[in-house]
């Protein structure tokens, strides 16, 4: 076990919560910086451990998380030279289903987990050959896409957009409602007593000496929150909470995405439809929102390298209405009632920073960019792990969480999941090489 990680103790040896519960400030178990989805995922598998958690944030889920579709789809967000988020996509989609089970019996909201599957649109001949090229990868992957004829995609369908080029189905990639989960991990959080969520931003870690280890975290009302392990989940602001420790490296950066959310209680799309039109990728979430069941629709799919400044633009609410209702005109009747822009946790290589660091008590947990909400149940199963003393899942190790760590001679990006050069395809477990 990383000696920075304390031990979780047998259930029947956890004393009453309501005796542990220490006043804001004072010692915890496990300190989490952040309070996305992935922070409270990590809150909640500590609690799980039989450990007290304190979340720092000054605005729960009010990041990446609020304006993520929920799309869970490694085969159709897979791309060239990828293979290893490509194998913790596919490993995270299969713990999803076990994952909202678990959370929606301790919480009791359903976090609208929906299998229904995946269409991928082109608009014109260019976009047809750039999706069979992207088939092509997936084929060569041994991943789980068809290509249709259009008749048969509006079979499935019926609402797609008269001119269009072309169709790939992907069976295996569904979705889930991103807000649903968030209010699901609170509400877990605020019922129990060993966790506090505590609506205040990090100024910076703490340490003992300079070259010890992570010892707590300091708010910006000057409150020191000391625990034996510290999770960094602070989305794109990570790597600046770690300017005190100059051995870990964490660029992170926001790559910032709009989406939008219309109203629709008339259109009744029953997958996810991506597309894309003159090159440009474009999605249609529907899905039943609110206790209501009214039916709302997620558009999205833009990504800007600028700063994180919650500011909508009008060229990229336009173009995602624009290239939105080529794949779907029923949305020219929906009323646009939500328009959400934020920066997005990525890394120079795009895979995520999910592990143990080289300073003890400190775990990173963060970098996700386009897959926080897809990986969570990756990320908690890390931490089970961790928290247990046991190995990583065998796709969280293939991706070192120091490697870009200062003074690495080994970058770290060799990928054991990249197969020899005639055969472009990642070995995953239990597919064998045609």
């Amino acid at each position: 076990m990383d000696p920075g990680l304390p031990s979780a103790p047998d259930r029947s040896d956890v004393p009453d919560p309501a005796s542990t519960t220490p006043a804001t400030g004072s010692s915890r178990d496990v300190v989490v910086v952040g309070g996305g989805i992935i922070g409270l995922t990590a809150a909640w598998r500590a609690l799980r451990a039989g450990l007290s958690v304190t979340v720092l944030d000054p605005s729960p889920g009010d990041g990446a998380t609020h304006a993520a579709a929920g799309m869970l789809a490694p085969v159709t967000e897979a791309d060239f030279g990828e293979s290893r988020l490509l194998r913790l996509s596919t490993d995270s989609a299969a713990l999803w289903p076990a994952f909202a089970a678990e959370l929606e019996a301790a919480s009791g909201i359903d976090v609208a987990l929906r299998a229904c599957g995946t269409l991928t649109v082109a608009y014109d001949a260019d976009d047809l050959v750039a999706a069979r090229r992207v088939l092509a990868l997936h084929h060569r992957w041994g991943l789980d896409s068809t290509e249709l004829t259009l008749a048969d995609a509006r079979r499935r369908e019926p609402l797609l957009g008269p001119r269009l080029s072309g169709a790939l189905w992907a069976p295996g990639d569904h979705q889930v409602d991103p807000r649903a989960t968030h209010r699901a991990l609170r509400r877990v959080l605020d019922a129990d007593p060993r966790a506090a969520v505590v609506p205040r931003s990090v100024v910076r870690l703490t340490r003992s000496g300079s070259r010890g280890p992570v010892t707590g975290a300091l708010d910006d009302a000057g409150t020191t929150h000391r625990a034996a392990t510290v999770v960094l989940a602070a989305g794109w602001r990570t790597g600046e909470l770690l300017a005190g420790l100059p051995e870990i490296g964490a660029p992170t950066r926001p790559v910032t995405g709009q989406t939008l959310r219309l109203d629709a209680p008339d259109l009744d799309l029953a997958h996810v439809v991506r597309g894309i039109v003159q090159g440009r990728p474009v999605y249609v979430v529907p899905r039943l929102a609110g206790p209501d069941g009214r039916r709302e629709v997620v558009v999205g799919a833009t990504s800007e390298e600028r700063p994180d400044d919650r500011r909508a633009t009008a060229g990229g609410v336009f173009a995602l209405l624009r290239d939105a209702r080529v794949l779907v005109p029923g949305i020219d009747e929906a009323a646009l009632v939500d328009v959400t822009p934020r920066g997005r946790p990525t890394t120079p290589d795009n895979l995520p920073l999910l592990g143990p660091t080289a300073v003890p008590g400190l775990v990173l947990a963060t970098g996700h960019h386009r897959n926080g909400v897809l990986l969570a149940p990756l990320t908690a199963a890390a931490l089970d792990a961790l928290l247990a003393g046991r190995p990583l899942p065998a796709s969280v190790a293939a991706v070192d969480p120091g490697r870009f760590d200062p003074g690495r001679t080994d970058p770290g990006h060799t990928d054991p999941y990249a197969t020899p050069s005639s055969d472009p395809r990642p070995t995953f477990a239990g597919e064998p090489h045609a």
